[in-house]
């Protein structure tokens, strides 16, 4: 077991985008008890996706209907000893590159973060100038000296976001770390060599999808180091809406084969007729972050995008001989 004094409200509760009145996650609420259940196990067990940004059920994961814990006020009857947090984190992988893994942290100090789960709510509205982020509530178990469990409801504030008391009791308790695992890879160590994400969505497709683009204009007199990019498009997402690749190779493109680059992308010729969704494409962005970045199929209509920043994406045709340019470095 592995112990570590840790910032539980910042690594614990998620931040997305929303509007004020975040609504508490889970059936239940302050008005009932919190389900007592017997026997905790684990949070790979207890809660497979706790920390995901959006949960979204699926039949491997999810409990049957009816069967989730139901959140709620603390029982009078029941005195936790300790608290469970599930939830998620990105760190480094063992070869490079960075993973998401699930983690399970268990604390036992846990005095002052009672007393501000035992806070009511505050009324949602009035007044108060809300913020933009919605503060996602951590999955959060207590348990007893039996080893029985159940899930709290966490008090809100008028913006309908957990209480400051909750988030300052989080962030106080020594945890310690009783379990860790390995959820997905975010970047492979191929990928942070190459100084490429580990997916990038193909936007010749998406930007054809709505209507054609118009044709490249002229091309800049001088252009910086470009970093080339390739990802491989999975069969099942080829005609999506925003089909996203998986890195395959990139890295600095070579000085000799980027002027052939930028000649190709400089081409008149007229655009196919076609429909054929990529299996790979390509990315070339500036080093320097100046300049448009340029997207190129490599098989399929071999067609390629211009796409500056200020928008105004430019479409041509490419050929196998810009392909073969955009071979691995």
């Amino acid at each position: 077991m592995r112990s570590s004094r840790t910032v539980l409200a910042v690594a614990l509760l998620g931040m997305a985008l929303s509007g004020c009145g975040g609504t508490e996650i889970g059936p239940g609420g302050a008005d009932e008890p919190a389900q007592i259940v017997d026997g905790w196990t684990s949070c790979a067990k207890e809660a497979p996706r706790a920390g995901e940004m959006i949960p979204v059920p699926n039949a491997e994961t999810s409990p049957p209907a009816g069967q989730e814990p139901t959140i709620g006020r603390i029982d009078p009857a029941f005195t936790p000893v300790a608290a469970v947090i599930c939830g998620r984190e990105i760190r480094p992988g063992p070869t490079g590159g960075q993973e998401q893994i699930a983690t399970e942290r268990r604390a036992e100090e846990i005095a002052p973060l009672l007393s501000a789960l035992r806070l009511p709510s505050e009324r949602v509205g009035g007044e108060v100038a809300c913020t933009l982020e919605m503060v996602i509530p951590p999955w959060l178990a207590l348990l007893d000296d039996r080893g029985r469990w159940l899930r709290p409801h966490i008090p809100t504030d008028s913006c309908g976001k957990p209480r400051a008391e909750v988030i300052a009791a989080l962030a106080g308790p020594q945890s310690a770390t009783v379990d860790t695992r390995t959820v997905r890879q975010i970047e492979s160590a191929a990928a942070e060599a190459a100084g490429c994400a580990q997916q990038w969505t193909d936007m010749v497709w998406v930007e054809t999808r709505n209507g054609r683009p118009g044709p490249p204009g002229p091309a800049r007199s001088a252009v910086g180091p470009l970093r080339l990019c390739v990802y491989q498009v999975p069969a099942s997402l080829q005609e999506g809406e925003k089909p996203a690749g998986d890195f395959v190779y990139g890295g600095q493109l070579p000085t000799e084969r980027q002027a052939g680059v930028l000649r190709a992308l400089n081409n008149r010729r007229a655009v196919v007729d076609c429909s054929t969704p990529a299996t790979r494409f390509a990315v070339l962005r500036p080093l320097d972050g100046a300049g448009p970045d340029r997207y190129v199929e490599l098989d399929g209509c071999r067609r390629f995008l211009v796409a500056p920043t200020t928008g105004g994406a430019q479409l041509g045709q490419g050929d196998d001989a810009l392909a073969a340019l955009l071979g691995p470095v």
